[in-house]
């Protein structure tokens, strides 16, 4: 049943993309363009914006946060299993950026938590560490980003957005915020990070998705000004086309 599921959507979400890929094709991502932002402040949750909520692997239920625990191992030095009393304890770090979803919606706020690159230096990540490898609630969804990308300043294991917690139907406890790149490259509820010295396909790369996770130039829905059609060029949605 589960399997029928995941093949539906995964088909629903390719036409959705085969159609957008056509009606976007006149936008130059090369060309300079004046971007626009909504300049807003909002302490909206995600709830309150009605983000789109998505479990490919099934909706996880109620999960124990006190008890949240990570396990972080590979190619590093000192592999460790963090509680969510020891991420609670290191830095926090807040990144004003946005979610950008492949199904072509975008949502901005400040996403909050500790940098990944404080957890991987932690670990003491050595010399043959290529990629950081997700693993979600269940060990079912996994997904990987390259260790430059793991290492920017803005990517993040995140447990709040605009000062709320993040609930279990947008990938709380703790998730991985990725800005740079589709948003199936930050797993929800993260449960392990393997620190890999080669690339593997993950749930969604599998299944089609590309592996480098870019973002792409075309019509982007923008959650935080009522789902407005909106484009965008290529890269981090940091604005967008001033029409």
């Amino acid at each position: 049943m589960q399997n029928s599921i995941i093949s539906t959507n995964s088909k629903i979400l390719t036409i959705i993309l085969i159609l957008i890929t056509f009606s976007c094709k006149g936008i130059d991502k090369d060309k300079d363009m004046n971007l626009v932002e909504t300049n807003e402040k909002s302490h909206k949750s995600l709830e309150e914006y009605e983000a789109p909520i998505f479990w490919a692997e099934g909706h996880p239920g109620e999960l124990d946060r006190e008890n949240w625990t990570i396990e972080v191992t590979g190619a590093c030095d000192n592999p460790k299993t963090f509680s969510w009393s020891d991420l609670m304890a290191m830095d926090k770090s807040t990144a004003d950026s946005r979610l950008t979803s492949v199904t072509r919606w975008s949502v901005k706020g400040d996403w909050s938590g500790v940098k990944l690159s404080d957890i991987l230096d932690a670990v003491q990540v050595n010399d043959k560490a290529k990629y950081i490898r997700f693993w979600s609630h269940g060990m079912i969804y996994d997904t990987s980003i390259p260790i430059d990308i793991a290492m920017k300043e803005n990517t993040l294991l995140a447990w709040e957005f605009n000062g709320n917690l993040l609930s279990e139907d947008y990938g709380g406890p703790v998730r991985a915020f990725v800005p740079y790149l589709w948003g199936y490259k930050s797993a929800k509820s993260v449960v392990k990070i393997e620190i890999m010295e080669y690339y593997i396909p993950g749930f969604w790369e599998k299944r089609g998705y590309t592996d480098k996770a870019e973002i792409e130039p075309g019509v982007m829905r923008d959650v935080n000004d009522d789902f407005k059609l909106k484009k965008i060029p290529g890269g981090e949605v940091k604005g967008f086309i001033e029409e």
